[in-house]
């Protein structure tokens, strides 16, 4: 069965956990997040919390992550994965308004 590789690309993300731009993708039937990379685009460091949503609990990828001015951070790494199971939400926040760029890439129904 061929795989389905996707992407999604998030600029500017907001700094409440309410905000609707604080959501990166909604899992579909048990999809695997197999990378996550977040870049400070300010000048000045900033830190970013990544969750998934599941109903109204919030669980941490990472929280307060510090990243440097110009820096960037992959949450995923040598080869591990994430699965979203259905109506999961990935979402992440900055403590600085137009600070980062997250972008994310999963396989879509594994």
């Amino acid at each position: 069965m061929a795989q389905d590789f996707r992407r999604v690309l998030q600029d500017d993300l907001p700094t409440s956990h309410n905000d609707t731009n604080s959501l990166l993708w909604t899992g579909g039937d048990y999809d695997a997040v197999i990378g996550i990379r977040c870049a400070n685009i300010s000048s000045s460091a900033v830190t970013v919390d990544v969750y998934i949503r599941n109903s109204s609990t919030d669980y941490y990828l990472v929280k307060g992550a510090s990243i440097p001015p110009g820096g960037s951070i992959e949450l995923i790494q040598g080869g591990a994965k994430i699965v979203l199971a259905s109506g999961d939400t990935l979402e992440a926040v900055s403590d600085t308004a137009s600070s980062l760029d997250v972008a994310v890439s999963y396989i879509d129904t594994i």
